[in-house]
């Protein structure tokens, strides 16, 4: 289960058996919710902020950092996607304290 970031305390990964389409998931003090990015001819048109089935989504607050994070990131988000998923390649957690604006 590799972590690719943690943004303001909510842990972001991919769960190591994961399937497309493209998505990750944010965790907060034991909540979860998940991102999927949806891709259209190479290009981020969307992101779709979905619950996790079993698991209490993230409080609103953290929700909307999670959403803001994943949309100012989604190109980063697809390329550590392609490198641990189709390269097989190590990805490394970035930690990032500061709030995007």
């Amino acid at each position: 289960m590799p972590k690719i970031y943690v943004y303001l305390g909510i842990v972001i990964l991919f769960y190591s058996n994961e399937h497309e389409p493209i998505h990750v998931h944010g965790k907060f003090q034991g909540c979860e919710s998940k991102a999927e990015i949806i891709i259209e001819n190479g290009k981020v048109i969307s992101i779709v902020i979905q619950s996790v089935k079993g698991r209490k989504g993230l409080s609103s607050a953290v929700l909307n950092d999670f959403k803001v994070f994943v949309e100012s990131n989604a190109d980063k988000i697809v390329e550590k996607w392609i490198d641990y998923f189709v390269l097989h390649k190590q990805v490394q957690c970035e930690i990032i304290d500061r709030r995007i604006k």
